[in-house]
């Protein structure tokens, strides 16, 4: 007997109201125990007979009623119900959608860069916090590089927690007995049939079972298994089946016809494919793609003489399809094709491509002329017969004379009103023009053909064609996008029509920008990628009307003069910087550069200098303009002056510099030292003074004075990293590796996020044959700098192994964005595996990052002394001459060299390459 309560013997559940689906309400009595409950509310009570009502279907659901709501409420605008049954999407709706949607446009537009910079942080800085595990475990994995053998043979065994025991007692646990061999024999004779007969007609004694052989359900068997076979081809290529027939899509057949052409198919396939376009030509005859893919299955199994019956039989069948007579005249000889086309063109009068092909057809031009004419009888409206027609004109006379007609009958057409004003003079194409406008008031073509016409004529200037243009077009709400105007600026230029293209920028650049939408940065934006597609002209027009709004704007003339220096004449590099001096007359680097063009007229140069004086007095960099103009010019005696007057009235840090540089360039070692000296007292937190006080002491050998001098500057400055690092190659070439190796300690310690002293102290490492330990600061290094090229580039070139170079170079550009070092490492690595147009590209791509390091200049440059042309050698020189970089390690260490003060940029390439290993 069971300890279970019945049902009516069981405690209620908790907050248990009997009938309170019938609107019951629970009480409590004075005799009952503890508090008295509350009843359900209102609400619930309303709530709950709602639900029921709703279960027994009296009511309907009132989630129902919201969705019907929700659905009236969004439903299609085009099929609209209720109050706005019976309206009309008349030209006003549709121009205030467009007005609205410009508004949405500009609204989304405006601060977008903002937008799309402040997610992009934070999506970066989501990255940092929730790091992937790949990226967590990186610098682990990374570590392990430094784990010796005996480490990893001391790793202890992981236990087993996959159930292996587990399983090797289950398997113990199994028994297997032997099956006799009479057993294996009658599973292998069960459903055997016997293929042998008796002379005397029984089976033998392989069929005493009385089984026998039934050839007719074998046969059946093959029919259905090959029918399976079919009927899945089909649908594989598209095609489906109905009943007992196999139809397929001819169309998608045509595909993969025309892949077929030139590859030989095995009969097998050509007649399965010949049986499935059966099935479709006789399950539809008057569909014309599946005759013509059976004709092209016939042409390509070589049978020309099947693939023409059949495609006069599907002519037959669809007369009105043009695409089958094509394929007919196609694949007959020209006298049956053309009569071919001649029925063709009976059954469809109307067909331009069979009267555009029966003319083809025709060998003298007589004849070709009398199939257009006959085609323009019948397709008066044809703008592609007019076109044929007076492409086939050779008189400029006969040719207007059709075009003429042509527009007549064809108003619409801007091609033929286009190629009418060609043909006529001037006085007229300005009517044909004014003709066309008024015919087709929404074209834009038609107002630039009228501007090029003017600047053909010279009459660009009292004719503003496209100021009116502009007008009008905005009048007719036809006006296209800037973007649309820019391109057709570009064709102008294409064509050579600069005035236009320089008048179509003037007039529309700033069509739909106001001033809040950061219009000099989308305009420069819109000059570089001009650039890009090699359209100077438009990028120059562009840059001259910002120039126009921005009167003052120091980038857009340092854009419009870079321009010029890449892809200009000097004289107009010249008028560029003028103008640049003139609107920013406080902004120095203009009158450096003004100065410096022209250095080879030096009494030009020195006006400009004094120009330039009198806007920026005691400007530190007009003076030691002034002193480099004089030096390069050979007035020593004049250069020392002015370094003596620029010491009074700018005295900086750089002047002082400058003076040293300059003392010690000319030979002048005790000039210099006391130069340095005085500079250090006035800057004592110069770094430079303190390294060129060093250099000045090795150079004159005494190693003493110019190790106190490296000394005191780490600490009177220890944040300059070049300073560390000459302080410590002093100390390498005097043979004293331990001391190098502290100072770069020392230097860590101060700058422990300089990539120049981590592979500084590496290298000292391995030229100490501590390869070891230069791997472990290596893998140390990256761990605190993931993004350096330059030790990147020191690993895959001198720390590992060829074999793992390609590897390392993929995490490398994964991981480092845009390093010229590092591009420059993989162009190296291919040039050594010989993939040379490959590296040429990633030379290239170099260049194009950075034209300021110097040393990427060289490595190509060597580069293409092996490999290259002497024309792309001298265009390499003539770039790096124009770009005058500065920057690189070795290129500095050649250049800032008092022995090559005075050599110039081509001059010192060649030393570069020749110090390059």
């Amino acid at each position: 007997m069971t300890s279970r309560r019945d049902f009516l013997s069981q405690p209620a559940p908790e907050n248990y109201v009997a009938g309170l689906g019938r609107g019951a309400t629970g009480f409590t009595t004075r005799s009952d125990l503890g508090p008295a409950r509350e009843g359900p509310s209102e609400d619930q009570i309303k709530a709950a007979v709602a639900k029921r009502s709703a279960q027994l279907g009296l009511t309907e659901s009132k989630d129902d009623d919201n969705d019907n709501d929700d659905a009236a409420r969004y439903q299609d605008p085009d099929n609209e119900v209720g109050l706005f049954a019976g309206g009309i999407y008349e030209k006003d709706d549709e121009e205030a959608d467009r007005i609205w949607k410009d508004v949405d446009d500009r609204m989304a537009k405006r601060r977008q860069k903002q937008r799309e910079a402040r997610e992009e942080a934070d999506r970066l800085e989501y990255e940092r916090k929730n790091p992937k595990i790949q990226q967590q475990f990186a610098g682990l994995k990374r570590a392990l590089e430094t784990v010796s053998d005996e480490e990893w043979a001391s790793l202890p065994d992981v236990k087993d927690l996959t159930g292996r025991a587990k399983r090797e007692r289950q398997a113990r646990m199994q028994r297997f007995y032997a099956v006799p061999d009479s057993v294996l024999a009658a599973a292998r004779d069960t459903g055997q049939f016997g293929t042998t007969v008796a002379d005397d007609g029984a089976a033998n004694d392989a069929n005493k079972d009385g089984t026998v052989t039934d050839f007719a359900k074998i046969g059946a068997a093959r029919d259905k298994v090959l029918r399976a076979r079919l009927e899945q081809e089909s649908q594989s290529s598209g095609t489906a089946t109905a009943g007992s027939a196999t139809s397929i899509d001819p169309k998608g057949y045509l595909t993969s016809l025309s892949s077929m052409q030139g590859a030989e198919q095995s009969i097998g396939d050509i007649e399965q494919f010949r049986k499935m376009l059966k099935s479709a030509v006789d399950s539809n005859p008057k569909q014309a793609a599946s005759w013509i893919a059976a004709a092209r299955l016939e042409l390509t199994a070589g049978k020309p003489v099947a693939a023409r019956n059949l495609i006069a039989k599907g002519c037959e069948h669809c007369p009105k399809s043009e695409d089958i007579w094509l394929e007919n005249i196609h694949l007959n000889e020209n006298r049956n094709a053309k009569v071919i086309a001649a029925r063709a063109i009976e059954a469809n009068p109307q067909s331009v491509k069979l009267w555009v092909e029966a003319m083809k057809l025709e060998n003298d031009p007589r004849s070709r002329k009398k199939v257009i004419r006959k085609a323009l009888d019948h397709n008066p409206e044809s703008e592609a017969l007019w076109k044929e027609a007076v492409n086939l004109e050779e008189e400029v006379e006969d040719a207007r004379m059709l075009l003429a007609k042509a527009t007549e009958l064809i108003p619409e057409s801007l091609d033929l009103w286009l190629a009418l004003a060609r043909l006529e003079t001037p006085a007229n194409a300005r009517k044909v023009l004014n003709k066309a406008v008024k015919k087709l008031p929404s074209s834009h073509e038609l107002w630039i053909a009228a501007a090029r016409l003017e600047e053909q004529l010279g009459e660009s200037t009292q004719r503003p064609v496209m100021k009116n243009a502009v007008k009008f077009l905005a009048k007719q709400n036809a006006m296209p996008k800037r973007e649309e105007w820019i391109a057709e600026a570009e064709k102008c230029e294409d064509e050579g029509a600069p005035i236009t293209c320089r008048n179509i920028i003037e007039e529309t650049l700033g069509w739909g920008l106001d001033e809040d939408d950061d219009r000099k940065e989308i305009w420069m934006e819109d000059a570089k990628s001009s650039i890009a597609r090699n359209k100077f002209e438009t990028a120059r027009a562009i840059y001259a009307y910002a120039l126009r709004i921005f009167i003052n704007s120091k980038t857009l003339y340092l854009a419009a003069v870079d321009l010029e220096r890449n892809h200009g004449a000097k004289e107009d590099m010249w008028r560029a910087l003028e103008r640049a001096v003139v609107a920013c007359p406080k902004v120095e680097i203009f009158w450096l550069m003004l100065a410096k063009e022209k250095s080879s007229d030096i009494k030009e140069a020195r006006v400009i200098l004094a120009r330039a004086f009198m806007q920026n007095p005691n400007s530190e960099d007009i003076w030691l303009s002034a002193v480099k103009l004089e030096a390069d010019s050979g007035f020593i005696d004049e250069a020392r002056d002015i370094l003596a007057t620029a010491r009074h009235n700018a005295p900086t840090d750089r002047v002082w510099m400058r003076s040293v540089a300059f003392e010690r360039q000319l030979g002048n070692s005790d000039t210099a030292l006391e130069l340095v000296r005085e500079g250090i007292k006035l800057f004592p937190s110069a770094p430079k003074l303190y390294m060129m006080k060093g250099q000045i002491y090795e150079d004159l050998c005494q190693l003493a004075e110019a190790r106190e001098a490296y000394s005191t500057g780490v600490r009177a400055v220890p944040s300059s990293v070049p300073m560390w690092l000459l302080y410590s190659r002093l100390e390498e070439r005097n043979g004293n590796v331990v001391k190098a190796r502290s100072v770069l300690d020392r230097a860590r310690q101060a700058v422990p996020k300089a990539p120049e002293l981590w592979v500084e102290l590496i290298r000292v490492e391995r030229r100490a044959s501590n390869l070891t330990q230069a791997k472990s600061l290596m893998a140390k290094a990256l761990q605190q700098m993931p993004k350096s090229g330059l030790l990147w580039a020191e690993r895959i070139l001198n720390l590992e192994a060829r074999t793992q170079r390609k590897a390392l170079l993929a995490e490398a550009l994964k991981k480092v964005e845009d390093d010229p070092i590092l591009l420059v490492t993989v162009a190296r690595i291919l040039w050594a595996e010989r993939k040379l147009d490959r590296a040429q590209s990633w030379f290239e791509k170099a260049l194009l990052l950075d034209r300021d390091m110097g040393d990427s200049w060289a490595w190509y440059y060597k580069f293409l002394l092996q490999h290259g042309t002497e024309e792309k050698r001298k265009e390499l020189v003539a770039k790096c001459i124009l770009n005058d970089p500065h920057h690189g390690e070795h290129w500095q260490a050649i250049a800032k060299d008092p022995r090559n003060a005075n050599k110039k940029p081509e001059e010192v390439l060649e030393l570069v390459v020749a110090s390059l290993k």
